[in-house]
Formats: structure tokens, C-alpha cells, sequence
């Protein structure tokens, strides 16, 4: 199983990133140079229809030739390499536990009792990792101690390692999408006091993952079907065109509507049918949103939500941080991972539209430099 998980939490010393989503294959290289990180190359190749479907990898050999062709076009000697997840596949729990049990008790308990009582399979059918977070005093005056558990389906890890193989690649590193952005803008969780939560919102291009981090750490999780795909066929729709997976499009359209002289209080435009489409799948979003929010602090009294960080394809769009502000009443930004990161970089190399979505393949690179 270790050798399944690569692991979760380990540490090599390689700056490749490769990054798998349902419409490309990001590549990044990223190389220290005395206290500075510059990014050495960064490659995106489209991925046809059909390849990842549902999260999963639904045809091996041909996402194979596809990051053969990513690594080729960046031009970088890679071996061993940096992946991830979707959050979708992983579950991801906080388990206290004795403190003073050693690490062969550890193990037992984790993989003999714990996961099985989170996982929604057989633990057999689980490759499963963990690690011990910060000590605590429960209630009881009991000592304790957290420990971050990380499970995937043995069908999926075994998937990403054989196409990785069929690539000529070896996974040194396997995580979860989330954990690759929170190294990503771990120095803006620091801002945030224990009693503070911030929400990662991950919009992707056919699902969104929404996190709730405390202290760095993932708190909740949850995947909701909507993405760019979903705005821009909602869009498509509306205004009479054929339904498409390219999404470049959605970039050009300001969701505020503030180019309109016919807005509603609201300031959202209501005679722009493509912007109205575009509201209405956000609206559902947000909804969703508001509903893991308010799912989670019903359970945990003297928290609240200090910031949402909007990240992935989606978290660039035009004024969709205001759009998310206005319609949950909370702090939001789009992340800029190369500025999180202090990356040396060219100026205006990468438009700040872009950015959000470079957070998860940056954050898998970090993890090897």
C-alpha cells in the first residue's frame, strides 16, 4: 500500500509537477537557484473527450501518449514525477487518538479500526496513508493527538501508476488535489487565526472542490458537479450555439454585467442572455457553497469563515470574486499562486486571469524542489 501511495507525505528532491484534469495535462519544472524558485517550464496539452471521465481515468494508454507529449514539449529530463488526485476519489479525515501510543500501535489502530470506520468500502479495498498533527487536550483532560488520514481506492492509485509507468514515468509523489493548493498558498493560511476558517473553492472544469482549512489543515470536503464546462455550456445555450469543451471564451464575459446599462439592484445584467446563463449556474453554486459552510459551522461553535479563496480555471474569471462576495457576504479572493510562491518570473508571462488555475501543478512542484 505505501508503495501504492508514493506516499502522501513524503519528500524527494525533483521539481516536476504533472497535473491530469479532464480537458489538459499541465507539466511544470520548477528549479531553486540560491533563495529563489523560477519556474523552468510550464506546458499545457489539451486532453480529448472521452480520456478522464467522471474524475477517473478512463483510457490508460491514450492519457499515457498524452503526457508523453507534455513532457516532450517541455523539454524537461523527467523520470520521477509530482501527481495528484481529484478530492473526489479521497477521503480525508481528522482522527484524535491516544497520545501515547508508539508507532507500531499507531499503525495497528489506524489500519486495523480507525479507517474502517470512514471508509465508504472495504478497507481492503483502500490504500490508505496518514500522519500525526498537533497534540491536544480533550474535554476529559485526556492528551491527544491528531492525525490527518488519507484513503483512495485501490483502482484508482493503481490506474495513475500504470499510466504513469506507460508514460516511462515514476510517481514519487501521489496526493490529493487540495493538498498540492494548500502548499500552494500556505503562507496565506498563516494569516489566519486558529479560530478562523478559511474555504478553498477549486473550480474546475467539470466539478468544483470545496475544502475547509483550519491551521493549514483540510477540515471538511466536498465535490460539487459544476464547473467551467457547465458555465460555458450554459452559456452556449442561451445564445444558440453548439455545446463545446472549450471554455476560453467564458474569460471574455463580466459576470457583474458592469459593461450593461440595463442591470438590476443587484448590479447583475438582466438583457445579456449569456451573462444571465452564467449568473444562474453560479447562483447554484454559491448555494452549494453556502450550504457546506453552514453544514460545517452548525457542528463547530466559536468558528467562522474568515476568507474564501477561490482557485482552479474558474477562479479567474471576471468579477467572480465579487460575485461570490455579494452573494455570501464573506471576504473573497482569487489566488495568485507565482505570487504566493515568490516565483521568479518574466513580468506579464502569465495574465493574472490565468493564475488561479496554476495553483494545484505548482503546488505539486513545490512539493519536489
Amino acid at each position: 500500500m505505501v508503495e501504492a501511495l508514493s506516499r502522501f507525505f513524503s519528500k524527494s528532491n525533483r521539481g516536476i509537477g504533472v497535473e491530469l484534469a479532464p480537458q489538459r495535462v499541465n507539466v511544470v519544472e520548477l528549479r531553486k537557484h540560491r533563495s529563489k524558485i523560477k519556474i523552468e517550464s510550464l506546458t499545457t496539452v489539451p486532453v480529448p473527450e472521452g480520456i478522464i471521465v467522471d474524475g477517473h481515468i478512463a483510457n490508460s494508454l491514450e492519457m499515457a501518449e498524452i503526457i508523453q507529449e507534455a513532457i516532450a514539449e517541455s523539454k524537461t529530463k523527467a523520470s520521477r514525477v509530482a501527481t495528484s488526485i481529484p478530492g473526489r476519489d479521497a477521503i480525508v479525515r481528522l482522527i484524535p487518538v491516544p497520545s501515547e501510543l508508539d508507532d507500531k500501535e499507531l499503525h495497528e489502530i489506524i489500519f486495523d479500526h480507525e479507517a474502517s470506520l470512514y471508509l465508504p468500502y472495504p478497507r481492503e479495498h483502500a490504500d490508505i496513508d496518514y500522519q500525526k498533527l498537533d497534540y491536544f487536550v480533550d474535554e476529559d483532560g485526556i492528551e491527544k493527538v491528531k492525525v490527518l488520514l488519507v484513503a483512495t481506492p485501490k483502482e484508482v492509485t493503481k490506474t495513475y501508476l500504470q499510466t504513469f509507468q506507460q508514460a516511462g514515468l515514476v510517481i514519487d509523489v501521489l496526493e490529493i488535489n487540495s493538498f498540492a493548493l494548500i502548499r500552494t498558498i500556505r503562507d496565506q493560511l498563516r494569516l489566519f487565526a486558529p479560530e478562523e476558517a478559511a474555504v478553498l473553492v477549486d473550480i474546475e472544469f467539470d466539478n468544483t472542490e470545496i475544502a475547509i482549512i483550519i491551521n493549514g489543515v483540510p477540515q471538511f470536503s466536498r465535490t460539487v458537479p459544476i464547473g467551467t464546462y457547465q458555465l460555458q455550456s450554459a452559456v452556449n445555450r442561451a445564445i444558440n450555439l453548439p455545446i463545446t469543451r472549450d471554455t476560453t471564451e467564458l474569460a471574455q464575459i463580466s459576470i457583474l454585467g458592469n459593461n450593461s446599462m440595463d442591470t438590476n439592484s443587484t448590479g447583475l445584467t438582466s438583457s445579456n442572455p449569456a451573462v444571465s446563463a452564467m449568473v444562474r449556474v453560479l447562483g447554484e453554486l454559491t448555494n452549494e457553497l453556502r450550504r457546506s459552510i453552514d453544514f460545517y459551522l452548525s457542528q463547530h461553535q466559536n468558528l467562522e469563515v474568515a476568507q474564501i479563496l477561490l482557485a482552479g480555471p474558474g477562479g479567474g474569471l471576471q468579477e467572480i470574486d465579487e460575485f461570490f462576495a455579494q452573494r455570501l457576504s464573506l471576504p473573497t479572493t482569487k489566488i495568485d499562486p507565482i505570487a504566493c510562491l515568490s516565483l521568479d518570473v518574466e513580468p506579464d508571462k502569465y495574465p493574472i486571469i490565468q493564475r488561479p488555475g496554476l495553483g494545484i501543478v505548482l503546488g505539486l512542484g513545490m512539493r519536489e524542489v
